[in-house]
């Protein structure tokens, strides 16, 4: 039975297993072997953007818009697969600025800004607190459910329940004790939670493996696979919509809407930032996440439509909340074990997120609102003597309370009136209004700290009244007519169809607006003047982060401090000891003596300012250091003078480094070019060799006939006419040789003579055959001819076919047996074209030697059998000619079945016209 002691030991065992694997990794980092060093839970952690909006939520919101839940997903899937290059700029530029936060990465970019840091945290602050009271809804009805086993009793929340019993208060409390013994146990909030963030890996798993199993036990085993639940629903009118693929709940408008709120989410919500940026420990890891996180965002919505479907048809009619199926349907089955796993991940899912979030929280709050306040505050700023570490340890512990009892307030006073889902797209709304100050100030030199507070200010207050007042009105805190006739009664005032627009789901239409006038806010102020000094060099450092301009920053300051009035300072917020090895070790690096440089330069003073800036955040931190460090002011024109030397410096360096580029690609060209003379002159020296070694052979015949002869005048008149034609015979294969080879030649120079004309490709080869069919008598041979009439013309020279022609033809004749050979031309008609082919019955030619044939004085015969009469140039010659008519020749042959040339010519143009004219018609 699932009585309430069991729960809660179940309960905190599995907290007390993830203290376990916290306080592992955290010992791990202690001896130097980080966990998080792993791309694989790099890209866990990152699943902390599933929440218990995830795993109880998108079903609830199945149930209601069928595949409505899907947008959220694709936001970002699409950010992983696209806009990643936006998360490699964000670590760069955190890990040079040592940023700590969202509000310390917006401060940082604008000047380092106390107020604009400040206004982030607000609304980060506002914006999160309904999505943790998102995650204290989600536990607290699971805990009541579980609570009422076997029986399924919906939780009936009284808004007079006491404080004292009500089990989300408790719950809170226990999630802000984990969070402040894991989350802040170091002042230095860029030293990464490699405890917390092995946890959060953890848990990312064990809500995939949770949702999976009661996915795969209400589809094959409540029902019998997806098919078995999608006839259920077909038969049933009133769930058919929800099996289909057009988009309800908004129409197209309110799924771009949630595409682009979801996709902003992934990059700006605090706990994102965290896990994504701050704790990225190498920018290399961004690889696996960008596959393995959507990945896990698939996984973990295959089974939320058959969920909601077998939730809808098991609980027809008993008023079961469609946002609890995942934790009910096994729960009605008795099947409990698989639901308090499904418990485990619910509570995975909601501890992960509010862990993660408010330490990010905690973090903005501290450095962002009451750092200021501190600083200000001339009893602490003076006392130098004073260790603030404790104060400030104390401070963020302090603000994880504050944080979750503020979400378990809106829990009270506006959760129940909200679905899951919803509660989370009020948050994704309010952190949405980051983005143009955020993607603006990392693209765009001229962004302005006034325009940054005007964009956000805007934003923030069109949101608020657009979507975080009306939740109050449905919650009853605000009265109806404000949302229905607006405020002060201006109809056109209504907060979810301001100035009129209408057709736009709540959603929709507060993204609309508010980026409207934070966007507008954002550029028109920031058009009205000139970036300052100082918003120009940090637009500098962002906008080039990814060109390594981490250089510019010591060269834009001037002044004078002391070392160990900057150790002193340091000391104050890390500790004495943290801040003399701190000190130490940067000396060591230098090469510098601990007491050699009394006065600090440029580096040693952004060192310092970088170490308070992951402490106290950037803003804090330039004021302190301007506390010990007397600083001369520079001039715009000064700071863009030394931007503009850094710039051309980066040009020069780009410019060097275009130069060996091309040095080298002209190198390797040199290189190849000397490789192919060096094979052309191989080439030519073959060439001679073969040239020399043809002439040689009938030179030699001729020389030694000739000798015979004059050696022996009274030879027998029948032997000197032998003789005779033997020499007649080389000199015409030695005229042949030279003439060939002169045409060849000719061709390959380019100044051959080429007479073309129009002609009938049929008698050319008709001319060719008669011309050979003395060749093909001498061996008994037989000539088919398949040659049919009334072909197109083609354009070619009539000389140079017959030349092609009678070369094929006699080496056909050169290899067939006696008076068993057999040769067949046939002629075809193709789509562009003639083909022509020649067959015969020889021994064929092997695959290896197909290409060798169409060299230069090779012939098959030279690695055959005896090497064939002939001088190896006419198949090289034929195919140049052919290939100068725009045709292709080539062979098909298997050894023992005979060789079959063929060649193609295209059409002559006025034909090829006229055969598409006929297609036409």
């Amino acid at each position: 039975m699932l009585e309430a002691p069991v729960v809660i030991a179940i309960s905190l065992i599995y907290i007390g297993l993830l203290f376990a694997v916290a306080w592992w990794g955290d010992k791990r980092a202690d001896q130097k072997r980080s966990l998080i060093a792993n791309p694989t839970i790099y890209a866990l952690s990152m699943a902390v953007y599933c929440t218990t909006w995830t795993f109880y939520g998108s079903v609830g919101r199945a149930a209601v818009s069928g595949i409505g839940f899907l947008p959220v997903y694709l936001g970002p899937t699409l950010v992983m697969a696209l806009c990643w290059f936006l998360l490699l700029k964000m670590i760069r530029i955190v890990k040079a600025n040592r940023i700590t936060s969202i509000a310390d990465f917006i401060s940082s970019r604008y000047g380092k800004s106390h107020v604009l840091g400040g206004l982030v945290t607000v609304i980060a602050v506002l914006g999160i607190i309904p999505y943790i009271a998102l995650q204290l809804k989600a536990v607290s009805s699971s805990v009541s459910l579980l609570l009422s086993y076997p029986e399924i009793v919906m939780p009936n929340r009284s808004a007079t329940m006491s404080v004292a019993a009500d089990i989300s208060f408790y719950i809170a409390l226990i999630l802000a004790a984990f969070t402040i013994v894991f989350g802040t146990r170091h002042l230095d909030a860029t030293e990464r939670h490699e405890g917390m963030v092995a946890a959060i890996a953890l848990e990312s798993s064990v809500k995939l493996v949770a949702f999976l199993a009661v996915g795969a036990y209400v589809t094959y085993g409540m029902y019998d696979g997806f098919g078995d639940i999608f006839e259920h629903i077909n038969a049933s009118p009133e769930l058919q919509r929800l099996a289909t693929a057009i988009p309800s709940g908004g129409g197209y408008t309110g799924w771009f809407s949630l595409i682009v709120l979801s996709a902003m989410a992934l990059l700006f919500l605090p706990r994102q930032f965290q896990v994504a940026v701050v704790e990225n420990v190498n920018e290399a890891h961004l690889k696996r996440a960008a596959w393995l996180f959507p990945l896990y965002l698939l996984l973990i919505n295959v089974f939320v439509l058959p969920i909601a479907l077998g939730g809808l048809l098991h609980f027809a009619g008993q008023g079961v909340d469609a946002d609890t199926f995942v934790l009910t349907l096994p729960m009605s089955q008795r099947q409990e074990c698989l639901t308090l796993l499904v418990f485990i991940g619910g509570l995975s899912a909601a501890t992960g997120m509010v862990i993660v979030e408010t330490i990010a929280l905690s973090t903005m709050a501290c450095n962002d609102l009451v750092m200021p306040l501190l600083i200000r505050h001339k009893r602490v700023a003076l006392d130098e003597s004073r260790d603030l570490s404790r104060l400030l340890l104390g401070i963020r512990r302090g603000a994880i309370v504050v944080i979750l009892l503020l979400g378990y307030l809106y829990f009270r006073l506006a959760g129940e009136a909200y679905a899951l889902v919803a509660i989370g797209l009020i948050s994704f709304s309010a952190v949405a209004q980051f983005a143009p100050a955020m993607i603006g100030g990392m693209y765009w030199r001229g962004g302005t700290r006034d325009g940054a507070l005007a964009g956000l200010s805007a934003g923030f207050l069109v949101w608020a009244y657009t979507l975080l007042l009306p939740s109050f009105a449905k919650s009853g805190w605000l009265p109806d007519d404000f949302l229905t006739q607006g405020l002060f009664g201006i109809e056109l005032l209504r907060p979810q169809q301001l100035f009129g627009l209408t057709g736009f789901d709540e959603i929709a239409h507060c993204l609309f607006w508010s980026f409207l006038a934070n966007i507008g806010a954002y550029v028109g102020f920031s058009l009205l003047r000139p970036p300052t000094a100082a918003e120009a060099t940090q637009a500098t450092v962002f906008v080039d982060a990814l060109k390594d301009a981490g250089s510019v920053g010591p060269a834009l300051w001037r002044g004078r401090a002391q070392v160990s009035d900057l150790q002193e300072l340091v000391a104050r917020f890390l500790g004495p000891a943290r801040a003399q090895a701190l000190f130490t070790a940067y000396a060591r690096r230098r090469g510098v003596a601990r007491g050699v440089m009394p006065e600090a330069d440029a580096q040693l003073v952004q060192f310092a300012e970088s170490l308070l800036a992951g402490a106290i955040g950037s803003a804090s931190a330039r004021v302190m250091v301007a506390s010990v460090a007397k600083e001369e002011p520079l001039s715009i024109d000064e700071v863009m003078h030394i931007l503009d030397e850094a710039s051309q410096l980066r040009t020069y360096s780009r410019e060097l480094e275009r130069k060996s580029r091309e040095l080298t690609a002209a190198t390797l060209d040199l290189q190849e070019a000397n490789e192919r003379l060096q094979e052309l002159d191989r080439v030519k020296d073959d060439i001679m060799s073969s040239v020399t070694h043809e002439l040689r052979t009938p030179l030699t015949s001729i020389r030694a006939f000739s000798e015979l002869l004059r050696d022996d005048p009274r030879m027998h008149l029948a032997d000197r006419e032998r003789f005779l034609g033997l020499i007649v015979s080389e000199a015409e294969r030695l005229t042949r040789l030279i003439n060939q080879t002169l045409d060849l030649a000719k061709i390959e120079s380019g100044r051959a003579d080429w007479n073309g004309c129009e002609l009938n490709l049929k008698e050319v080869i008709e001319q060719s055959v008669a011309a050979t069919s003395q060749l093909f008598r001498e061996k008994e041979a037989h000539v088919e001819l398949d040659l049919p009439d009334n072909l197109p013309l083609i354009l070619a020279d009539r000389d140079r076919l017959i030349q092609v022609m009678l070369n094929l033809l006699s080496n056909a004749v050169k290899f067939l047996a006696q008076g068993r050979g057999r040769v067949k031309v046939m002629l075809r008609l193709l789509t562009d074209g003639l083909e022509v082919s020649v067959a015969d019955n020889g021994p064929g030619i092997r695959p290896e030697d197909q290409q060798l044939i169409f060299e230069k004085f090779r012939q098959v015969g030279d690695t055959m059998t005896a090497k064939p009469s002939g001088t190896g140039l006419g198949l090289p010659i034929s195919r140049r000619i052919v290939e100068h008519f725009g045709g292709k020749l080539w062979v098909e042959s298997v050894p023992g079945e005979g060789a079959t040339f063929r060649f193609t010519l295209p059409f002559a143009p006025i034909q090829e016209q006229a055969l598409a004219q006929v297609a036409a018609a």
